[in-house]
């Protein structure tokens, strides 16, 4: 029987998403979770997640999903038991019962993330956000946000040596918020390349800076070279925020 699991993590103290050798992983913790609860009665190899969605070191989600195979029915109870062993910045949500061929990353619609930005110091929200106290114009956030929306290939900021075959990203959502203090990029797509949110943040926000123009940042979009783009927002301001099926 297959199932998707649904978590959610605090990335700070992990070098992403999917296990790694030699490297503390969200995936890792919670197979170790899995071989500690069901030590006596699980195959030898433990169980093998599947993940939908590859966070890099350091960034959070508030929901991203894997899928694994199981011999006999998964019982809710257990949810409980995976998170008493997991560490307090790992949280399984649920455990869902999916047909057999479900693939929790090739049947996933679109992907939601948050970069957020705060201006003045914060210390409650330190390590989830970027702090950035510089003056920005959000009207031209907007218009570069907007901006993005009327373009599919994103070579030029996704960042090299990956291994894609395209390019290309269909963006659903691209726009700039205010709330609780923070300014906060949402972009929805069906996919997204290495790098991309915080590239095209970190682009953005030299638009929003005064740094470049908006004619500047529509050449980089329609440059196709990585070189020209900015890559240096942090990862601890960037949080998926869904991962969405039919």
């Amino acid at each position: 029987m297959r199932y998707f699991l649904e978590v959610a993590y605090k990335g700070t103290g992990y070098r992403g998403f999917q296990v790694q050798q030699n490297a503390l992983t969200v995936q890792g913790e919670i197979e170790k979770a899995f071989q500690i609860l069901f030590s006596s009665s699980s195959p030898s190899e433990g169980v093998k997640l599947t993940g939908s969605s590859r966070t890099d070191s350091g960034v959070h989600a508030c929901q991203n999903f894997f899928h694994f195979d199981w011999p006999d029915v998964f019982q809710q109870k257990w949810i409980y038991n995976l998170n008493a062993i997991l560490p307090g910045d790992i949280v399984i949500k649920n455990v869902i019962e999916v047909s057999d061929h479900a693939h929790c990353r090739f049947d996933a619609l679109n992907r939601t993330y948050h970069y957020h930005i705060y201006q003045y110091k914060n210390p409650f929200i330190a390590d989830r956000a970027y702090h950035y106290p510089y003056t920005l114009d959000f009207a031209k956030l907007s218009e570069a946000a907007s901006l993005i929306k009327g373009y599919t290939d994103f070579t030029s900021f996704s960042k090299r040596n990956t291994q894609v075959k395209t390019f290309n990203c269909n963006i659903l959502e691209s726009e700039w918020i205010e709330k609780d203090e923070q300014l906060i990029y949402i972009v929805s797509a069906n996919r997204f390349l290495r790098g991309m949110v915080r590239a095209l943040t970190a682009t953005m926000l030299k638009v929003g800076r005064g740094i470049i123009s908006i004619e500047s940042f529509h050449d980089i979009l329609e440059s196709k070279d990585c070189t020209k783009a900015y890559f240096d927002t942090p990862a601890h301001g960037l949080t998926l925020k869904e991962v969405r099926y039919q």
